[in-house]
């Protein structure tokens, strides 16, 4: 019993680290960390942690690389969008230039990581310097206006980036509450879906003793969020896009031949070059996949400000990997997923907002981060020395 109620603070150690951080900041704040609107906020201002966060995993995994330049990229991308949004070309453009802006910045990084052998940090470290300099470019220096309503309902902007509610209930979002319900069923039947097809193929499958407490604390989380979010304005655009992203990456990493190829190069490059696949490819579409990440993120980001600033970026990409190392992804790589990803990302959420609700400066929140960041790493070497 002891055995397992370790393995179990083991596996979740940052589940209730969460927990515990939560219930500091509500009664430090009064109640008001857990406020409808402040959990509105979480959501909507974090959206780009939750994006970079899910393609910097794929980094990670290859081996514990990192890309520095996600947050140059992010204003870069940013940037070119807002200035085409300004001329007055048409907004699906200006976000396909901005994807295919991040894409090509990926690419870029990837063929110098992939096949010259330059070390990540130092190829993405000069990306960050590059493009910090060309959004300063593009930009002129000065801050540029968004002003396309479209562009700012679709992406999380404006005042209207909410799921209308179909029923129109009065005090709550009935749109908002069934779609938290359906999530939690769907969440379920895939759980059973899940299990029936392991007991199937003959694989062992956890027990209902251990699977059931875990679904339905996380099915009544679920409807918890969107109940608080059903007392606000609803669902907003932004968790729209968090969810499509997290749903997209957690089949990637689980379910394709080339997310089983990310792990394998992180848990043993040679063996993986030995048995016949091309590690170079692997990186390539790592880094590649951070670009269009990158770019996503920059739509977010102007979108939510509704301009670009020459400044916006800076820090993202210390976000997006401590998010990753918080929730599990090893130093080392070869380990970690999206579960992680959300905890690491909620995580450095409520830490942020918590901590501008109480009042502290910003110097404060980056010291805690840092603090936090470092825990997670000591964790992390501290639990590979055991393995070893």
């Amino acid at each position: 019993m002891n055995i397992k109620l370790l393995d179990v603070l083991k596996k979740y150690t940052m589940v209730f680290a969460l927990i515990a951080v939560v219930i500091f900041f509500y009664a430090n704040t009064e109640g008001k960390i857990l406020y409808p609107q402040n959990i509105n906020n979480l959501i909507s201002q974090n959206a780009y942690v939750f994006v970079l966060a899910a393609g910097m995993l794929l980094c990670i995994l290859t081996g514990g690389n990192i890309d520095l330049a996600v947050g140059s990229v992010v204003c870069f991308v940013g940037g070119i969008g807002a200035v085409m949004m300004d001329k007055n070309i048409n907004v699906w453009v200006a976000v396909a230039v901005m994807l295919i802006g991040g894409l090509l910045v990926g690419a870029w990084q990837g063929f110098w990581i992939a096949y010259v052998k330059v070390p990540p940090f130092i190829a993405t470290l000069a990306g960050m310097y590059a493009f910090r300099g060309l959004a300063n470019v593009v930009m002129k220096g000065f801050a540029i206006g968004v002003r396309n309503e479209t562009f700012l309902n679709v992406f999380g902007g404006g005042s209207d980036c909410y799921v209308p509610d179909f029923f129109h209930g009065e005090n709550l979002n009935i749109t908002c509450m069934a779609a938290g319900v359906l999530v939690a069923i769907i969440y379920i039947a895939f759980i059973i879906s899940k299990r029936m097809s392991a007991r199937k193929k003959g694989y062992d499958i956890e027990s209902l003793t251990s699977v059931v407490p875990k679904t339905v604390v996380i099915c009544a989380a679920v409807i918890w969020m969107f109940y608080k979010l059903a007392q606000y304005n609803g669902i907003p655009a932004g968790l729209l896009w968090i969810a499509a992203v997290l749903i997209a990456y957690g089949y990637i990493t689980n379910k394709t031949t080339v997310g089983r190829y990310l792990y394998a190069v992180g848990g043993n490059e040679k063996a993986t070059r030995l048995s016949g696949i091309d590690s170079r490819k692997i990186y390539f579409f790592a880094y590649i996949n951070m670009g269009l990440m990158a770019g996503l993120a920059g739509i977010l980001t102007i979108a939510r400000a509704a301009n670009a600033q020459p400044t916006f970026g800076q820090g993202y990409e210390m976000d997006a990997i401590a998010a990753c190392f918080i929730g599990g992804a090893s130093a080392y790589g070869g380990e970690g997923g999206i579960f992680g990803v959300i905890i690491g990302a909620v995580l450095m959420g409520v830490i942020n907002q918590g901590m501008s609700i109480m009042g502290m400066s910003a110097n404060y929140q980056s010291i805690v981060k840092g603090l936090v960041v470092l825990v997670a790493i000591i964790f992390d070497v501290q639990s590979n020395k055991k393995k070893k």
